[in-house]
């Protein structure tokens, strides 16, 4: 009578959008901020690049200081131009013929055309003047309407405002041990009815080729009903897990990469919003627990969430072993 336990081996995935060459891959799949790690050629850079997603995923920072730069240039641009026609031909100029008063006079007219202001103390004289005025008014009501439809784009954008650990962490856990990871809001936003999907990018060599293989990995709570502290996602390294019987020194031969993606549901935006970000070997902790990141205020009113110690671990030390050899579906 056969008395061994049947191991379930964890079945591979092929539709994670990746693909199992490994050679063909850079240091990671996906960077931190959860974008693909990769460039796109063989098309004109036109084609392949989005003026409006650029803008929109770019920080607010970069987003106002390519905003100024738009609106100086193009007012230096038709300050050029009035310059090449003559500030003659704009009243209320400067009496002197110097070229940074006459350049300063025709900038400022320019800008005060661009925005439509008009104070009325410069006006262009003559039919030229009058036309490269108009088209620049009519330049600016677009502009400026693509500029206020861009700001209320990003304001309006539902986004999840998470905040991950730096590193994941191999930690004891009930007979044996888990890969885990922790998460929060970060922002006075509620997400309810949240998701968590991992999975695991395992590189190895296999035929003296360097490929890929992708498992899903079961996590002991996939869904919460809401995120209101914070969320240590568990993956129990039992034998359903591709890394079962696996060490420190094994998973770190194997170059394991998690592709982590949470979704939930926001309140305030009354949409479904989303964040992914990744994992790679080197933000691999083995053998460290997670240091509790909330407690109860002083004045005992409310619970205080400390984010700063979301990545805070300490380390702690394995109970010695058998050597066990890890399973050949890890790679």
């Amino acid at each position: 009578m056969n008395t061994h336990k049947q191991v379930k081996r964890p079945k591979e995935v092929n539709n994670s959008g990746f693909s199992g060459n490994s050679s063909a891959e850079g240091k990671r799949l996906l960077n931190k901020d959860g974008s693909a790690n990769l460039s796109k050629t063989g098309i004109p850079f036109y084609q392949r690049f989005s003026i409006y997603h650029t803008l929109l995923k770019m920080s607010r920072m970069k987003f106002l200081i390519v905003v100024f730069l738009f609106y100086t240039t193009v007012n230096l641009f038709f300050a050029g131009i009035y310059m090449l026609i003559g500030t003659d031909k704009l009243s209320g100029g400067p009496d002197n013929h110097r070229f940074i008063d006459n350049f300063l006079h025709s900038f400022f007219f320019s800008s005060q055309t661009l925005t439509t202001v008009g104070y009325g103390h410069v006006a262009p004289v003559g039919v030229v003047a009058n036309c490269i005025a108009s088209i620049e008014s009519f330049l600016g009501i677009m502009t400026f309407a693509l500029v206020t439809g861009m700001f209320y784009a990003r304001f309006s954008r539902p986004k999840a405002y998470i905040r991950f650990s730096d590193n994941f962490i191999v930690s004891p856990y009930q007979e044996g041990r888990a890969i885990m990871f922790r998460l929060a809001t970060y922002k006075n936003n509620d997400l309810t009815d949240v998701s968590a999907e991992v999975t695991a990018a395992v590189h190895h060599m296999e035929n003296g080729k360097r490929i890929t293989r992708f498992y899903p990995l079961k996590l002991e709570i996939s869904r919460i009903n809401s995120l209101a502290i914070s969320w240590t996602c568990v993956h129990y390294m039992n034998e359903e897990s591709p890394f079962w019987q696996m060490r420190e020194e094994d998973m770190m031969a194997r170059s394991i990469e998690l592709l982590v993606t949470i979704k939930g549901f926001d309140d305030h935006f009354s949409n479904t919003v989303q964040q992914r970000t990744s994992y790679a070997n080197e933000e691999l902790v083995y053998g460290a627990r997670f240091v509790p990141m909330y407690e109860r205020s002083e004045s005992g009113g409310h619970t205080e969430v400390m984010l700063d110690r979301i990545g805070s671990f300490t380390r702690h030390s394995f109970v010695e072993e058998p050597d066990r050899q890890p399973t050949d579906e890890a790679g």
